[in-house]
């Protein structure tokens, strides 16, 4: 199988998607998509790769997937094992609703298009930090806890779920951002072991082949 990802170093999603693919682990090329370069307007790209204009895109042997969660569970039903998600109904459903809550509820308010969306209303720069500050706030209260209940290392359980891989780019994004973590310890708990494990590691931001040339 020849798995293709599409992506950008510091952009939550296809960091989701990274993480996922190094827990199966299962090798992929690497190809940068630049946002601030707005290569994700290019016609081809939407054409063949992104009707959204986003990242990220996989390629699975010449079809597309995208969206990070509908990757993530499409990963987790071709490659169960490690699994993504527990075996109990419940408990699987209890995991999907922490990675919809960040996926869903508190990524799109703080991803560029909103941004620069804002900026072109004329918000300041200022305004929209406080914007993005209050979104993840108030995630991460409602977030915090989830974890602290179900967490037992990771964000549920001893073991990295769906949760934790995008648990662990939101948590970048809110360093990003300046979000005091210390009102959500559970998380900030989660976070720092997840970072630990090579899975993680491996698709941190900074490790990305086009970081190095970053705008």
């Amino acid at each position: 199988m020849s798995l293709t990802l599409h992506s950008y170093w510091r952009a939550t999603a296809p960091y989701r998607v990274r993480i996922g693919l190094n827990l199966k682990g299962l090798p992929y090329d690497y190809v940068p998509v630049n946002l601030l370069k707005g290569e994700q307007h290019a016609p081809d790209y939407v054409a063949t790769r992104n009707p959204q204009h986003l990242t990220p895109a996989l390629e699975v042997d010449g079809q597309v997937l995208t969206q990070s969660l509908a990757i993530l569970e499409w990963l987790e039903e071709t490659h169960p094992s490690p699994p993504l998600l527990p075996q109990a109904p419940f408990a699987r459903a209890v995991v999907r609703a922490m990675a919809a809550l960040v996926a869903c509820d508190i990524h799109p308010l703080n991803n560029l298009r909103v941004q620069q969306a804002l900026e072109g209303l004329g918000v300041d720069a200022a305004a929209r930090l406080a914007w993005s500050q209050r979104w993840i706030v108030e995630g991460f209260s409602a977030l915090e806890p989830m974890v602290a209940v179900h967490g037992a290392g990771f964000a549920f359980g001893d073991a990295p779920t769906l949760a934790d891989c995008c648990l662990a780019p939101q948590v970048y994004s809110a360093h990003r951002y300046k979000v005091d973590l210390s009102p959500f310890p559970a998380i900030a708990g989660a976070a720092e072991r997840a970072a630990a494990h090579p899975a993680f590691a491996a698709a941190h931001p900074d490790r990305q082949p086009d970081a190095a040339n970053a705008q």
